[in-house]
């Protein structure tokens, strides 16, 4: 069972993600489509937010594999120390798919 499935059963309907998806298409539609100017573009920017958070909640995809190590920070800490070194392959091709796991929360379709 997801993190997302278990808090739904905790909390019921709606969900984190229910409600910021609502949250996003107020601002998307109702306020953007009666304000202009920077009030405008602000309801944009925080609906476009929203919908990256939504999209995280909802995010069921499998972790990136870290080359074995327990999480970003302690793989950075790898590279920077050398620990990797003569693993460019193996290296790049994790932070490549690290990447792509984020674009395609943060702006899906993007690497289409």
């Amino acid at each position: 069972m997801s993190e997302s499935d278990s808090a739904s059963q905790l909390f019921g309907r709606p969900t984190a993600a229910e409600l910021i998806a609502a949250v996003a298409e107020f601002l998307d539609g109702e306020v953007r489509s009666t304000t202009s100017g920077a009030v405008n573009f602000h309801a944009l920017v925080a609906a476009n937010a929203l919908r990256i958070v939504e999209r995280e909640l909802l995010d069921v995809s499998d972790v990136p594999d870290l080359l074995g190590y327990a999480d970003e920070d302690a793989l950075a800490t790898a590279i920077r120390a050398g620990d990797l070194d003569g693993r460019d392959t193996e290296v790049m091709g994790c932070l490549r798919e690290l990447v792509r796991h984020r674009l395609a929360v943060a702006h899906p379709g993007y690497d289409a």
